[in-house]
This record gives structure tokens, sequence and C-alpha cells, in this order.
């Protein structure tokens, strides 16, 4: 699960080992040779290439039109869904493992479908092998990348009124920023490849399962027969889904939500309306239920428990004694709105009378960064301590021209790398017209520009790091870093309110941007590494990839905003069907760092320094002191203060049900749930994902639930769906 959507994405600890156990299934049932590979593939050292297969036929043609046409599709299935479930609450999730199945279904029947000659038969048919399956997979990661700079940052900008009413008046302004992270991520991407991958050998594991999946899928009868479980899987549960999200907008109280304390209160039971008011109610969402099958059960209860602390204990107790207030959610009924997060009242309300979604978002915020750090900085130690000396001689390595050296542990063809003067002159090239966009169209000098994109830089090292280490691609954490360090040198050049809000919002996102880009494009390359694919081929995907992520992540953001203008409203609440938990974490932290005074009361400033040094300590004792066998026993509190900050308690609810329909699965069958469970998980995801931008469509047009469903079980159309 990735993070682009500017809070940390709670880890998955159980998805990378599952798809790489995917492989030991049906070994009895191969032939001999089969047999033979599978177990050589098994017994491998994820560092390293794996073995060339004398009996494998050579590909010629892995830059295909059909590889990269339909890796951009399946990209902009998970890029749309990433939108969706971004502005529901902050998570996203990777499309390599969702492009490389897919991929495979698809382009495996098409290539025996269709003639090798002909101009179709040319574009389309032809055999079909794993290195151009990673062709695939690689342009599906980077068409879906982009889509989390539009579910945080870019709405934050509306929120804050710093661009034009509506996001259609800007496209020029979303493209220019979204182009500028998009493509300096990418550029410094091939000297980190050699650094990281090939001298490290760091694992990224889900990069590596996808490169063990691919290579599984392509392995004789058994990987056909495994293609044909995983791609049937996936699609019925992905049609299920979607057709669930589309009906249950014509009746959400009924079908989607059900606001049981609510119907209690109707019912007689009055003193119970404090369940809705403080979020308890039920959601049917598959694909938090499918979240939660990937997370495991340390993340997901990990959200459930902050979840009960921060909305269960903390803010009704805050309400009692005075330290933050509510305001009626509606007229009709003694609802209380307890989870509004509004910027444009006077700064001393929200010392004096906050409410408790914006005393919780400090500790949450706070929770998340110190202990995302801490973990990534314990983490890495021992791989630092490792590189003392090494660094410089890579950088000399880069420039090495001929032959393959003796000492060069890369043993790719020469012919089949990235040639140095393309990523160097495009890295020139991009980072010249980002100081001219960023200079000309955004409030930033030319050297604030540069600042920009060297802190970028500097932090694609922590996610790269911290991604092929840990699996955590920290981008979240490193978005509130940025801000941190450019609302201080805001406040350095006496910037107006509005002009160092803009300025923070503007260098944040080119700098957590490009930083998210690089690990994921980096991950790629693993993938690549593994099945002995070309880099240079690679590199020319996550071109393609990116161009197709830029235009449609900026039609997306435009339907959803035409849908629910509330997203981009300066007054959005709990009343909007989007509770965009990572935009609202963007606007806090950008007013905090641009206020003449710290707009955080004191309760809350004091609640959230000693729940972060709780967390530093509490990291540093699991590091330092309890064996790893142990580990899952102790708290996330990255999901804990991911709670704090999302005020939708049934989200944690279901993804909790989801960890522990996994545990089950995998404990009563464990071969159904190595052959399946992936492909349950994204079709859960996927699906719900694709059927709310499908509702997100028919409110554009006028044919949605709000005009021809019913309210039945809700409070109002606004609390439901």
């Amino acid at each position: 699960m990735a993070a682009l959507s500017g809070i940390p994405a709670i880890p998955h600890d159980s998805v990378s080992v599952d798809l790489l156990d995917d492989k030991k299934e049906s070994l009895n049932e191969t032939n001999e040779s089969e047999q033979e590979a599978l177990k050589t593939f098994d017994d491998h050292d994820v560092t390293k290439p794996f073995p060339v297969d004398p009996s494998e036929p050579e590909e010629p043609y892995q830059l295909t039109v059909r590889a990269l046409f339909v890796g951009s599709c399946l990209g902009a299935v998970v890029g749309a869904s990433n939108v969706y479930l971004g502005l529901k609450t902050g998570f996203t999730f990777g499309p390599q493992l969702f492009g490389a199945l897919f991929g495979y279904a698809i382009l495996k029947a098409v290539s025996k479908a269709l003639p090798e000659s002909g101009l179709l038969g040319k574009l389309f048919g032809g055999p079909f092998g794993p290195k151009e399956n990673c062709t695939v997979q690689t342009a599906a990661t980077a068409a879906g990348g982009m889509s989390g700079l539009f579910v945080s940052a870019f709405p934050a900008m509306y929120r804050l009124g710093l661009l034009s009413p509506l996001p259609q008046q800007d496209v020029g302004k979303l493209i220019a920023l979204t182009v500028c992270s998009a493509f300096f991520g990418i550029f410094f991407v091939i000297p980190l490849r050699k650094y990281y991958i090939v001298h490290q050998k760091l694992t990224f594991p889900t990069p590596a399962a996808t490169a063990y999946t691919i290579r599984s899928l392509h392995i004789g009868a058994h990987g056909a027969d495994l293609a044909r479980k995983k791609g049937k899987a996936l699609l019925f549960t992905f049609i299920a889904c979607f057709v669930f999200k589309v009906v249950s907008g014509y009746a959400p109280g009924v079908i989607f939500d059900w606001h049981v304390g609510w119907t209690l209160y109707r019912l007689g039971f009055t003193s119970i309306i404090a369940l809705e008011n403080y979020g308890w109610w039920i959601e049917f969402t598959p694909a938090f239920v499918g979240a939660g099958m990937l997370s495991g059960l340390n993340a997901s209860w990990s959200f459930l428990l902050g979840a009960v602390l921060s909305w269960g204990i903390i803010a009704p107790s805050l309400v009692k004694h005075g330290l933050a207030v509510g305001k009626p959610a509606s007229d009709e009924f003694p609802l209380i709105s307890y989870g509004s997060l509004s910027f444009t009242a006077d700064v001393s309300e929200y010392i004096n009378s906050p409410s408790p979604r914006y005393w919780l978002l400090w500790p949450g915020v706070l929770m998340m960064l110190l202990y995302s750090f801490t973990d990534i900085f314990l983490s890495l130690i021992p791989i630092f301590a490792a590189m003392r000396g090494s660094l410089v001689k890579e950088i000399k390595s880069f420039y090495k021209k001929g032959e393959i050296q003796p000492e060069d542990e890369d043993q790719t063809p020469m012919e089949d790398r990235v040639p140095t003067a393309w990523w160097t002159i495009g890295l020139l090239l991009v980072t010249i017209m980002s100081c001219a966009i960023l200079a000309t169209m955004f409030p930033l000098n030319v050297g604030e520009a540069i600042l920009a994109l060297l802190v970028g830089f500097l932090f694609s090292f922590i996610g790269v790091q911290s991604s092929g280490a840990t699996d955590i691609n920290p981008t979240g954490t490193v978005a509130k870093a940025s801000q941190l360090v450019f609302g201080g040198i805001a406040k350095g050049q006496a910037m107006s309110i509005g002009s160092a809000r803009m300025f923070n919002l503007t260098a944040g996102t080119i700098a957590s941007g490009s930083a998210g880009q690089s690990s994921d494009m980096t991950g790629d390359l693993k993938t690549g590494y593994l099945l002995r694919a070309k880099p240079k081929v690679q590199f020319i995907a996550q071109l393609v990839g990116s161009v197709v992520s830029v235009f449609l992540s900026i039609g997306l953001f435009i339907l959803f905003t035409k849908a629910s203008p509330c997203i981009i409203a300066a007054e959005s609440d709990t009343k909007c069907t989007y509770g965009a938990p990572s935009v609202s974490a963007w606007v806090a932290v950008s007013v905090a760092v641009t206020s003449p005074t710290l707009p955080v009361s004191r309760s809350s400033g004091y609640t959230a320094v000693a729940m972060g040094v709780f967390c530093v300590v509490s990291t540093c004792i699991k590091h330092w002191f309890v064996p790893k066998k142990y580990w899952i026993y102790i708290p996330n509190w990255n999901a804990v203060g991911l709670a704090f900050v999302t005020p939708q308690v049934y989200y944690p609810l279901a993804m909790a049900v989801g960890s522990v329909i996994n545990y089950f699965w995998q404990k009563r069958n464990p071969k159904h749930h190595d052959i399946y469970m992936f492909a349950v998980a994204a079709g859960l995801l996927a699906g719900e994902g694709l059927g709310g931008v499908f509702n997100a469509l028919l409110a554009v047009i006028g044919v949605d639930g709000s005009k021809f469903g019913t309210v039945i079980g809700c409070p109002g159309l606004e609390f439901c769906g």
C-alpha cells in the first residue's frame, strides 16, 4: 500500500510474505522440468537476478505498444481507485501486483488470439514473456503514481483560497506542478538504482514479490493454471464490488451505512445518539476489508486501537470538560458535529474552542512524524554503518564507459542500461523547466525552487532506503517535514500569510511528490533487476506511464470536485461524503507554520508532545530490547496516530474485520490463501474505488442517488455513502 496521499500508509506486514509463497503451490502437480524450475526459483537469493533458464525462449521485444497500452490502462484503474480511496481516508495502494496479474491475464490471451503477421499482429500479437510482463507493471505503476497529490496538497490549496474557485480554471497550474514532481522524481532514479539495488542489495519486499509472481506465472502449465485462478478471483471480486458500490449509492442507509445510534435514538433510546455524533456506525466498505487483509492484524488493530482511544475516550472527555466543542449538524435531529475542520475563522478560535477533530489532529500528526522517523532511523542504522566510503566509489562508477568492469556488480549488458546522457540531460532540463514554472506561476524565486528540488532529492534517499529495507514508503512523513522546512523559510522572509501558505504548499508538493515518485520507480527497477529486464525499457515505460498519470489524475480531480464540491470547500466537515484527512493535515500544518501565533491549544500541544515522546521511547525499546518475533504484539503507532487524524471510525472497524478474515483464512486453508488472497484483496480495493469513480460521474450528469435514491436509514443523505 502506497503512501502518496500525505498521510503515511499503514505498512502491510503480510502481503509480501504471502505472495512470495505463491510459487510453492502445486509443486507435486507439475511435470519434472517444471518442478526443477520452481525449486530453483524457490531457493533464489532475492538480492540477485533470477538465474537464466536455458529452456526459456528469448524475448526479442520487451518494449511493445501492447505492454505500454495495457500497463497504462491498468495503472489508470488503480489511479482512479486511489483518488476515491485517498479522498475517503488518505489510503492508497500500489499498482505493481495488480498490473502484473491483470497484465498477464490480458496479454497472454491476446498474444494467443492474434496472429504475428499484419499490423494488428505486430502491435498486439506474438509471444508474451516475463520481461514484457515487467514492462506492463512498470507502466502501470507510473500511470497510477501521481494521484496522491490530488487527495492532499492540491485540495488543500483550494481550501485555503490560494487558487481559482474551480480546478478547471487552473488546469495549466495543475499540469505544471504535477509534471515537475513526476519527471524530476524519475530522472534521478537511475543512480539510485545502481546504489541501492545493485550495490546495497536492498530487498524491496513488494517489488520482489511482484518479480516472483511474474516469474511463477510464466513457468509452464503450472504458471498458466495459477494465473487463471488468480485472474478469475480478481475479476469476479472486482465486478461484484463495483456493482455493490454503484447500487449502494441509491440506498446508502440500507445497503452501505448502518447508523445504529440514530436508529436506536428514533426508537426511544435517546442517549445512544452519542454513537452517531462521534461517528460510530457500521459501513460495509469492501475496500477497507481488503485493506485490512493486506495490512495484517498488527496494523489494522493498531488503527482500531487509535480510533477507540481518540474517538471513544479522548473526544468525549474533551467535550465533557469544555476543552473542545461541537456544533449542530442538523435542525431536525439532535445531531452534533465533532468532526468539523474549518480554517476561515479567527485563529484564536482554534486555541480557545477547537473541535475535537482539530484538537486530535496535532497529537496524531506528531505521533506519525516522530514514530516514522524513529522507526526508519533505527532500522537503517546498520545499513548506513555499512555504507561508509562506498558512495564516492559508486558515483565515479556511473561515468565509466565501455565494457563491464570486473568490479562492476551490475552484470546488465551495457547496451541495455540507461545511457548516462539520458538521465543527466533529462534531469538538467527538468530542473530548468521546474525553476521557470515555479518562478513564473507560483510564488517561488529560482533559489527557492532549487531548494525545493534539492529537498525532494534528499528526501528521496530516505524514501528509497526505507521502502527498500522495510517496505514502508514514508512519503507522508516527508511531506510534513518539508512543510516545516519551508514554513521556517517563509517566516524568515516575512512573507504575507497568503504568500507564505502558497509557498509552503507548493514547495512541499514538489519535495514530497518527487521523493514519492523516485521511491516507487526505484522499486519498479528492482522488479526488473530480478527478472533481468532491460532498465532502458523500464525507463521508457516509466516516462510513458507518468504522462498518462498527469492528465488522468487532473481529470479525475475535476470530476470528483464537480460531483462533491465540499472536497475543496473552505467550510468542509463531516457532512461531506469524502473525509479527506490528508487534505486536512496539509491545511493544518500549513496554517500552523505560517501563522504569527501557533494555533494549537495548550492541552492539545502538551498531549502531542507527550504522546510523541512516548512513541519515540517505545520504538527504541522495541528495537533494542524486544526480540523481533514479539514485535507483532507492539502497537503500530503510525496507525494509532492515523486514527487520531481520521474521524471516520468505521474504516478501522472494517480493516480489523478484514485482518481477522485473512488470519483465519490463512490458518484454515493456507494453500487457497496463498493463491487467492491478494487477488481477492485487490479486487475489493479496485472494485469499490472504480465504483466510487462511476458514482461521481453519475452525480455530474445528475442521475446519482441524491436525485433518484432513498434516504431511508440516514439522518440525511449527506451523512451516508
